[in-house]
């Protein structure tokens, strides 16, 4: 499965971005997708993810109340909406896919396919 990331770009803090992985070569069926995103100097870190029924989905702490994550099974897309967004949310956001269950959700080692990143940086 080859993963495609896109929609970041630059926003003020307090906006909206809506970020798209799109799916090729295969399909989400199956798989749990993750969200994970990366500042410099910093480690991966867990956003958000969705099962493979894309009917649970699980925020970060962090990022609970303004982000979500959903699935266009028609499109073979996963989208990351991006609300209220804050400068601590300036970082590169991964999507990938692989077997996580609720217990490795988060672990970045659950998850095979990954995506090439798009650039979100938020402005103070």
């Amino acid at each position: 499965v080859q993963l495609q990331a896109s929609g970041g770009g630059l926003v003020q803090a307090g906006g909206s971005l809506r970020l798209t992985c799109a799916a090729s070569g295969g399909t989400f069926s199956g798989y749990t997708t993750g969200w994970f995103r990366q500042a410099p100097g910093k480690e991966r870190e867990f956003v958000a993810a969705i099962r493979p029924s894309g009917s649970n989905t699980y925020p970060a702490d962090s990022v609970k109340g303004r982000f979500a994550v959903s699935r266009d099974r028609a499109k073979n897309t996963v989208y990351l909406q991006m609300n209220s967004l804050k400068p601590e949310d300036t970082a590169v956001y991964f999507c990938a896919v692989g077997r996580a269950i609720m217990s490795t959700m988060a672990d970045i080692r659950a998850y095979y396919y990954w995506g090439q990143g798009t650039q979100v940086t938020v402005s103070s």
